[in-house]
């Protein structure tokens, strides 16, 4: 009776293993996202933004959420289809501030937190951003477009009572005149402002033409740090913004780093003593370690630390006491927390094959209590991005204050992740990652998907990675690695690729690709590649160069750099940094790095897929590979997406669903 009972719970559990699915690109409707964790000042509660999608309207929503430290009481804080996002405490902890569009445009809502009564306080017409609370919580301080007129215009004949003219011309006359996300940039600027946190009339604080950044009060509350370009043409400028202090009182401006290269996210220590920023010196190169700095209140006695840590830092917050500033910094395909000292030392806080990061915060990547606690958020890569909190003297001890996707995960097979290594072809080590599809045995031959990240200063890591799992869910061992130009292997190896891009980074894929081949599972007959943004350019640079590709899919790519400077937002910046001048300066450099005028070499079947509203890596750049293609008689397709910028990743998330079944669609047509 009893060999029969274990025999029953044996089958009992084998069926239940065998009832899970694979990962399907239909699970990005029930995908959710936490994000922006903001600890409460006592340690005892943290808020974060929970996005999720509608799948009848075809839409993304947020709202906000409350959880206990402890993990046993998470509860929403608001409901409904709306956008909430950036909520901050205020200094007494007794209120939640953040931006919401429930009034049918985005606006700054305040909540008190023992009542659930809200206010709407602002009735804007230009949306708010960049809310800080002052530091007696009697203000709140945001940034917002101020429109100004046109630099030039002309008088047109009054129109009859009556008449139905078409919408006037659109004048425009700066160097920066759009950008990706936001179309057309109207004329005027971004300015700070202060409003009572209960409710009243804005106050404009920053005034002049010129664009400012996120404010910081100064404890005392006298002054906003900000970081702007405060000069004349600051389009043509290159070497970035300063820091400067703007009175609260009557608007005076201070100016508190004045180098060659840009200074960010002034952040004022606690004892009101010192600033926290971020920055780097300009060399005119395409990629420079963005470094930690502190200063004195007024500017003075400027100095790095960290001084040994050759890593981009980024959202540097202070400790409670003032003694130390605690920072994110990627190494290696992990992010983690750090502690830098005021004597120059710094120490590594968290650990660990995972990543603590903002790759998917909307704002703070993590907040520290006056009690040492932190909230970050924290992924691996078989655990999708969840809210985590461990105090400052036991950060091995993590509590999980979240589980979006656990119970859409139980019933679904993952492809186990593999981390690699290999030497690329002048010896240089190379680091990447495979995700295996689910059953995977490796007596077989599998068709393999190359995945290259843009940037291209950027780079893959330990995080969960939803499409490369539905890849690998479809059959495929997917490779993606971190070539040459990456970040989080130091300045010498991301700045490698300067003025030389594309170039050896692919010869650093394809030492991976043949890496791959070595282990005997991969099937040479049926590789593919397909990247987005600079891995989009990579990918038509893979075909002009190869024809080892069984099938390609260029994810809004560059493929002209001569058109790309004409037409994309950051047009002047690309001529300027990547390709050391303008295309009439030296044209070959241009034409050497362009992919279409390789198109003579073009043989691999390639889909061109790009959002029609992406200002990054224009539509114009995607039509020109898709002509190349077709006038090369070469099977291409060109997928246009409607409304959509830079990346695919606007407010429809069917879109985002058609992107990866048309990038596996093309594919496996040409791989299985």
């Amino acid at each position: 009776m009893l060999r029969r009972a274990f025999l029953c719970a044996i089958l009992a559990v084998s069926a239940r293993a065998s009832a899970k699915t694979n990962l399907t690109s239909a699970t990005l409707w029930d995908w959710r996202t936490a994000a922006n964790p903001q600890i409460s000042r006592d340690g005892k509660t943290v808020v974060y933004v929970l996005s999720w999608n509608d799948r009848m309207n075809d839409a993304s929503y947020s709202n906000l959420w409350i959880a206990s430290v402890d993990g046993r009481d998470n509860r929403p804080v608001t409901q409904g289809a709306f956008r909430d996002s950036m909520p901050r405490w205020s200094p007494d902890g007794k209120r939640v501030a953040y931006l919401s569009n429930r009034s049918g445009k985005p606006q700054i809502h305040v909540r008190w937190m023992d009542t659930g009564q809200e206010a709407k306080i602002t009735d804007l017409e230009e949306a708010p951003a960049n809310i800080a609370w002052s530091p007696d919580g009697n203000w709140i301080a945001y940034t917002s477009h101020v429109p100004a007129k046109p630099a030039w215009s002309v008088n047109m004949p009054e129109k009859p009572i009556g008449a139905k003219w078409a919408d006037p011309p659109i004048i425009v006359t700066r160097l920066h005149w759009r950008q990706d996300q936001q179309g057309l940039i109207k004329p005027g600027y971004t300015q700070i402002f202060i409003v009572p946190s209960t409710g009243g009339a804005p106050r404009q604080i920053s005034n002049g033409e010129f664009d400012y950044g996120a404010p910081a009060w100064t404890p005392d509350g006298a002054r906003l740090l900000t970081a702007s370009r405060r000069e004349p043409d600051a389009d043509y400028d290159l070497e970035g913004p300063d820091i400067y202090a703007i009175s609260v009182k009557d608007g005076s401006v201070r100016q508190l780093t004045q180098r060659k290269g840009p200074d960010t996210n002034p952040i004022p220590s606690p004892d009101g003593k010192k600033i926290a920023y971020t920055g780097f010196d300009f060399k005119r190169q395409s990629y420079t370690v963005t470094h930690l700095y502190v200063m004195d209140w007024d500017g003075g006695n400027s100095r790095r630390l960290a001084t040994e840590l050759d890593r981009d830092v980024s959202s540097p917050v202070w400790s409670p006491d003032s003694n130390s500033i605690y920072f994110n910094a990627e190494d290696r395909g992990t992010s983690h927390l750090y502690r830098a000292r005021l004597d120059g030392s710094y120490d590594q806080i968290t650990s660990g094959k995972a990543r603590f990061n903002t790759a998917y915060a909307s704002g703070d990547a993590f907040t520290v209590s006056d009690n040492r606690q932190v909230a970050i958020v924290r992924s691996t890569p078989g655990e999708p991005a969840d809210v985590v909190t461990f105090s400052l003297d036991r950060p091995t001890q993590l509590t999980r204050l979240t589980s979006t996707n656990d119970s859409l995960l139980a019933d679904r097979n993952l492809g186990e992740v593999e981390e690699i290594s290999y030497d690329s072809f002048d010896g240089r080590p190379m680091q990447g990652w495979i995700v295996k599809p689910p059953g995977f045995d490796p007596a077989k031959k599998y068709p393999m998907i190359l995945e290259i990240h843009g940037g291209p200063h950027g780079m893959y890591g330990v995080e969960f990675a939803h499409e490369f799992q539905v890849q690998a869910a479809r059959g495929f061992v997917v490779l993606y690695t971190n070539p040459r130009g990456s970040t989080g292997y130091g300045e010498e190896f991301g700045n490698t690729i300067d003025a030389r891009y594309p170039g050896d980074d692919f010869k650093d894929l394809m030492a991976g690709v043949d890496a791959m081949l070595a282990r005997g599972y991969v099937d040479a007959k049926k590789l593919a590649v397909t990247g987005g943004s600079g891995g989009g350019l990579l990918t038509a640079w893979a075909i002009g160069h190869t024809d080892r590709f069984a099938a390609a899919v260029s994810q809004y790519p560059v493929t002209d750099w001569i058109t790309q400077i004409g037409t994309a937002d950051a047009g002047y910046f690309f001529a300027q940094i990547w390709m050391k001048g303008m295309p009439w300066e030296n044209p070959k450099q241009y034409l050497e790095h362009s992919p279409v005028f390789f198109a003579d070499k073009f043989k691999t079947p390639t889909m061109v897929i790009t959002g029609e509203a992406d200002y990054r890596t224009p539509m114009e750049q995607s039509e020109q590979l898709y002509f190349a293609l077709k006038a090369q008689r070469v099977p291409a397709v060109l997928v246009r997406m409607p409304d959509e910028p830079h990346g695919i990743r606007g407010s429809h998330p069917s879109h985002r669903v058609a992107k990866m079944e048309h990038v596996l669609g093309w594919i496996e047509k040409y791989t299985r």
